[in-house]
């Protein structure tokens, strides 16, 4: 078993007091595995994926990843987990303005020491950019800066992928081609991917389901 999640629960403050957001969550994730996380908006998901990417605590419960107990793990500890073990995929693209597209997608790879400048071409190529690999985030369109963030994501080969709707901001029809490269490598590297994602029809084509409602997995 890759992820391990139990009882997890997290809250945050507001006037009125402590806001419930999960309410003890069990989730279990193995290695090559892949797993579709939906629910409404506000109902936790990106919460939950924050959590496992320990880049938030939790308030009670365990998050155990490879064996490791994420929560026992200090700011320095969880920073090297993602980038070494965990690749997040956030809403928001986090790409670097001063950097050109294809070092952007090297970044991960060259911080967990696993940069390799064909699968970084290769990869590029399979997400349609590279004609854009010399130019900067502020010259891309948002579904090319999210293919970009993609890239970047599976090209230091985590063990675990974590996606916050991932194709947002893209259409139908290329949504579908950068899921397929996204389920290939994840099947090619034996990782596992946990992805949020509003839609059905995409939710469809990965390995389970789990649906988040009022902090809970129903």
């Amino acid at each position: 078993m890759l992820l391990d999640v139990s009882d997890l629960q997290k809250s945050f403050a507001s006037a009125e007091g402590a806001v419930p957001v999960l309410r003890g969550i069990d989730l279990r994730l193995d290695a090559g595995e892949t797993l579709a996380l939906t629910g409404e908006s506000g109902s936790g998901k990106s919460t939950l994926l924050h959590l496992v990417a320990g880049l938030d605590v939790p308030d009670a419960g365990r998050i155990v990843l490879n064996g490791t107990d994420v929560g026992r793990l200090g700011d320095k500890g969880r920073a090297a987990l993602r980038r070494g073990t965990v690749g997040v995929v956030f809403q928001q693209f986090n790409l670097v303005p001063s950097l050109k597209v294809a070092d952007n997608i090297a970044l991960q790879a060259r911080l967990a020491g696993r940069h390799d400048a064909a699968f970084s071409a290769g990869l590029a190529e399979r997400l349609g950019l590279t004609s854009q690999l010399g130019k900067y985030p502020e010259q891309l369109s948002g579904g090319q800066q999210q293919r970009v963030a993609i890239a970047r994501t599976l090209a230091a080969r985590p063990q675990l992928v974590l996606a916050d709707e991932p194709t947002g901001n893209l259409d139908e029809a290329t949504a579908d081609a950068v899921l397929a490269v996204m389920l290939e490598l994840v099947r090619d590297t034996g990782a596992a991917l946990l992805m949020v994602t509003h839609s059905e029809r995409l939710a469809a084509r990965l390995d389970r389901r789990a649906h988040l409602s009022h902090g809970r997995i129903e």
